[in-house]
């Protein structure tokens, strides 16, 4: 049965702004980290900059020169949640049965759904029609047997494409495609597969699997399934919902009554936490602070910032907070800081102003981490060994 769509929103963050702006409509745009520096990079295009070659991850310079007469917007990221909840509850009134994967793609399982909304193409129409009539958005929907082949068909028609995909169709549909088309193969993964001859899905679904197995463990089984057409996953509702808060508290071995000492445990329970965000792939907008002094007495205070992960601006703002609320000479026995209002990361690259560096920086940290040990590598002012310390989860 082909019961499974994948809706994948079109140039997403560009035709947002367009909806929300209609002068934009038929121009071209494009959101980019930082428009103002040359350093910066594309983070979409709207087709309309496309069609002069502008791509996602293009250094602004580059596409400026590509074509001139663009309009440059710095991304807006409350404006593509707002709109990425409103679609994904379009999507809801269909079929319970709604993975929601990330800010702007979805797969739907409607089976089941036939007697009130049509089958599965009449289902992706009405959809489709839907989205645009009320959010002025355009958006390609993939329809196959499952979630694998249903992504790969929503990639196939672009913009405002409906596309079915059989089974049997794989061949010599799929397979002639390059290898970096299929769901999984990264920039890095396509050039290890190039620099071993495999240049296309096709080559990919023919090598043996435990040629494969040795060379990538694990995913190379899953490429090798995924390239010929096969993935027996579900549509898992409860995959986008993840947590409601990611935080570190700790009870302090000693009482703290400087502001030098609490900063350095603010800094260590914000890189365990930024970290935590990071790996899940989600970012967040609350900073909660929470303080318990020798009376006991617990007391939490949060601000709302841009969307982020990174250790740095969750340091910054808790470090506010701190600031703010706590004299400097109440000893304090307990620390904690977490982050809320989570949500998928947008990108793999960033799309927040002049943070492409930060962001880098934080994977790096992340890696030596994973690699040698949470005490491999330090900030510099992270010293809360200095008196004891210990992080834990919370």
């Amino acid at each position: 049965m082909l019961n499974i769509l994948h809706v994948d929103m079109n140039a997403f963050y560009a035709s947002c702004h367009q909806a929300k702006d209609p002068s934009l409509k038929g121009k071209p745009v494009i959101v980019a980290g930082d428009p103002k520096k040359r350093n910066g990079i594309v983070l979409t295009a709207s087709y309309e900059a496309r069609a002069y070659g502008v791509k996602t991850a293009m250094p602004n310079f580059q596409a400026k020169k590509l074509c001139p007469h663009a309009v440059f917007l710095k991304p807006d990221y409350f404006l593509y949640v707002e709109m990425s909840e409103r679609v994904m509850d379009i999507l809801r009134r269909f079929t319970p049965d709604v993975e929601v994967f990330s800010v702007d793609e979805a797969w739907l399982d409607v089976s089941g759904c036939e007697r009130l909304f049509g089958d599965s193409v009449e289902i992706a129409g009405k959809i489709q029609r839907t989205i645009k009539e009320e959010l002025d958005l355009p958006c390609s929907i993939g329809i196959s047997c499952n979630k694998i082949l249903a992504k790969m068909a929503s990639d196939l028609k672009k913009p405002a494409g409906i596309t079915v995909l059989h089974p049997e169709e794989v061949p010599g549909v799929i397979w002639p495609l390059p290898v970096e088309e299929l769901y999984g193969v990264g920039r890095k993964m396509a050039q290890k597969l190039y620099s071993m001859g495999i240049k296309t899905i096709g080559d990919l679904a023919g090598i043996p699997v435990e040629f494969l197995e040795s060379s990538f463990g694990v995913i190379g089984r899953q490429l090798h399934l995924w390239a010929n057409g096969i993935d027996d996953s579900p549509v898992n509702p409860e995959f986008s919902k993840g947590e409601k808060s990611i935080g570190h508290s700790i009870t302090l071995p000693k009482d703290i009554n400087t502001f030098e000492e609490a900063k350095a445990v603010l800094l260590s329970l914000s890189e365990q936490v930024g970290r935590r965000v990071r790996r899940k792939k989600f970012v967040g907008r609350v900073v909660t602070l929470t303080l318990r002094d020798d009376s006991f007495l617990t007391r939490t205070r949060s601000a709302t910032i841009p969307y982020t992960n990174t250790t740095e601006d969750i340091y910054r703002t808790a470090k506010k907070l701190l600031e703010n609320n706590w004299d400097g000479k109440t000893p304090l026995r307990l620390l904690g800081v977490s982050l809320s209002g989570l949500t998928r990361d947008f990108e793999q690259i960033s799309i927040f102003s002049g943070e492409e560096k930060i962001k880098r920086l934080n994977k790096i940290v992340d890696e030596i981490k994973d690699k040698y040990g949470e005490g491999a590598i330090c900030r510099a002012g992270q010293k809360a060994e200095v008196i004891g310390i210990k992080i834990g989860f919370r």
